[in-house]
C-alpha cells in the first residue's frame, strides 16, 4: 500500500481533503462552541445546524458545475480554486460577527460559507472519482477521509483553543481563511486526470442523463435509502457533542479543544490509514458492515461520560475510539459513493449521494436531538443512536450481492 500512497494522483487529496473538511466544523461544532459560550440558548444552537442544508441540496446545482467551467485549471479543479478563495474571504468575515449580538448575520455568513464549501466539494469529489485509478479508490478514499478528519481537528479542537486562550474568535476566523488560501494553492498544484471525460453538450443533458442512468440500475431506491441510514446513527451522536462535552458532561472548553487535537489527531490517522489498508485485504461490503457495527457500538462512549463524573482520560479514550471507528466508516462510506458514480457524470451522481448522505444530519439528527436531550437526558439518548444506526446495517446486509457487485477494491 505504501506505493499506492506515493502516487501522484493519490498524495494530493490530503491536502485537498483537509480544505473539503475546513469548513464544516466552522458553521457547526466550532460556531456551536462559540455560540454556547456567548449565552445563545440551545434551541437557537440546534436551529444553526440547519445552516448545512448546502450540503444536502447542492445535487441542485452540481450539473452546473459538469456543464460549465473556466479554463484556468480544467474542469474540476477550477470550480475548487475559486471556491477556494471565495470561503477564505467569508470564514475570516465570520470572526468578525459575535453570536449573541449579530447571530442573523453570522448564520448569513455560514449559509454563505456552507454553500460555497458544498460547491467546492462537488468538485472535489468528482475531481477524486475522475484522477484515482480502481485500484486507487481505497487509499484515496482514505486519504480523502484523513485530510478531512485533520481538517476537523484543526476547524474543532485546535480552533477552541486558539479562541479560548490565545487568539480569541475574531483571529482564529480569519486564521482559518488563511489555511484555506494555502489548500487553493495545493488546487494549483495537484495533476490533472489521465481521462478528461467531456462536459455535457448541453444543461439538459448535464442534469437528465445523470440521474437516468442511475436509476436505470437494479435497487437505485434501496441503495439511496442505504446512504441516508448508514451513517444516522453517528450523526444523532455528534449533533450536540460539542454542547454535551461543555455543558452535559462538565468539561470546559479548552479540554474539549485539547483532547479533540490530541487524541482525535492520532486516532483519526490511524482510523483513515486502516481503513484504506483493510478495505484493500477485505472488499467494500464486508468492511462497510465491519466498519458500521464498529462506529455504532463507539457511541457508547458517549453515554460513559453522561455518566460518570468529568475526567480528561475517560474523554481521551472516548475521543480516541469515536474518531478511529467514526474515521473508518467515513473511508468505506466514501469508497462506496466512488464505486457507484458513473465518470461520465461523476460531479452530479456523487453530488447526488454525498448529499442524500447528509439528510440525516441536517433534516433529522440537528433539529431533533435537542428535544430528545431535553425530554430524556443525555444518557437514555446516546443509548438510543446505537439503535438508531441498526437499520442502516440491516438493510446493507439486504443489499450485499449488489454492493459485491460494485467492488472494486483488490483484495
Amino acid at each position: 500500500m505504501k506505493s499506492v500512497y506515493a502516487s501522484s494522483r493519490v498524495y494530493p487529496l490530503l491536502v485537498l481533503g483537509f480544505a473539503s473538511g475546513l469548513p464544516l466544523a466552522l458553521t457547526s461544532g466550532t460556531l456551536q462552541a462559540w455560540a454556547t459560550v456567548d449565552g445563545v440558548s440551545l434551541q437557537s444552537i440546534g436551529f444553526l445546524t440547519l445552516v448545512g442544508t448546502a450540503y444536502t441540496l447542492k445535487f441542485l446545482w452540481a450539473p452546473l458545475v459538469d456543464r460549465y467551467a473556466p479554463d484556468f485549471l480544467g474542469r474540476r479543479r477550477s470550480w475548487m480554486f475559486f471556491s477556494q478563495v471565495l470561503l477564505a474571504l467569508f470564514i475570516a468575515g465570520m470572526g468578525f460577527l459575535a453570536p449573541s449580538s449579530h447571530l442573523g448575520l453570522l448564520a448569513v455568513f455560514a449559509v454563505i460559507v456552507a454553500f460555497l464549501s458544498a460547491t467546492q466539494d462537488i468538485a472535489f469529489d468528482a475531481y477524486s472519482t475522475d484522477v484515482l485509478r480502481d485500484h486507487e479508490r481505497a487509499a484515496g478514499a482514505a486519504l480523502k477521509v484523513l485530510g478531512y478528519r485533520l481538517a476537523m481537528i484543526v476547524s474543532g479542537g485546535l480552533a477552541l483553543i486558539l479562541a479560548g486562550t490565545w487568539l480569541g474568535w475574531q483571529y482564529t476566523y480569519v486564521l482559518m481563511g488563511v489555511f484555506m488560501l494555502v489548500c487553493a494553492v495545493a488546487t494549483i498544484l495537484a495533476p490533472e486526470p489521465e481521462i478528461v471525460a467531456k462536459a455535457p453538450r448541453t444543461l439538459g443533458l448535464a442534469v437528465v442523463e445523470p440521474l437516468k442512468e442511475f436509476f436505470s440500475r437494479r435497487g437505485a431506491i434501496l441503495i439511496l435509502v442505504l446512504i441516508v441510514l448508514y451513517k444516522l446513527g453517528d450523526a444523532f451522536a455528534g449533533a450536540l457533542s460539542t454542547t454535551f462535552l461543555i455543558r452535559g458532561a462538565g468539561f470546559s472548553m479548552e479540554e474539549v479543544g485539547s483532547i479533540n487535537k490530541i487524541f482525535g489527531l492520532a486516532a483519526t490517522i490511524i482510523g483513515a490509514l486502516a481503513g484504506g489498508s483493510i478495505m484493500s485485504k477485505m472488499g467494500l461490503y464486508r468492511a462497510l458492515m465491519l466498519f458500521g457495527l464498529l462506529q455504532a457500538v463507539s457511541n457508547f462512549g458517549y453515554w460513559v461520560l453522561a455518566v460518570t463524573p468529568p475526567h480528561l482520560y475517560s474523554m481521551g479514550l472516548v475521543v480516541a475510539i469515536e474518531n478511529v471507528c467514526g474515521g473508518l466508516g467515513t473511508a468505506a462510506f466514501v469508497a462506496l459513493l466512488m464505486a457507484l458514480c458513473n465518470q461520465q457524470f461523476s460531479a452530479t451522481q456523487f453530488a447526488l449521494l454525498s448529499a442524500l448522505s447528509a439528510v440525516g444530519r441536517t433534516y433529522l439528527a440537528g433539529p431533533l436531538t435537542p428535544p430528545i436531550v431535553l425530554a430524556l437526558g443525555w444518557p437514555v439518548f446516546f443509548i438510543m443512536t446505537v439503535f438508531i444506526a441498526l437499520p442502516g446495517l440491516a438493510l446493507l446486509w439486504f443489499k450485499r450481492a449488489e454492493i459485491k457487485a460494485l467492488d472494486q477494491l483488490s483484495r
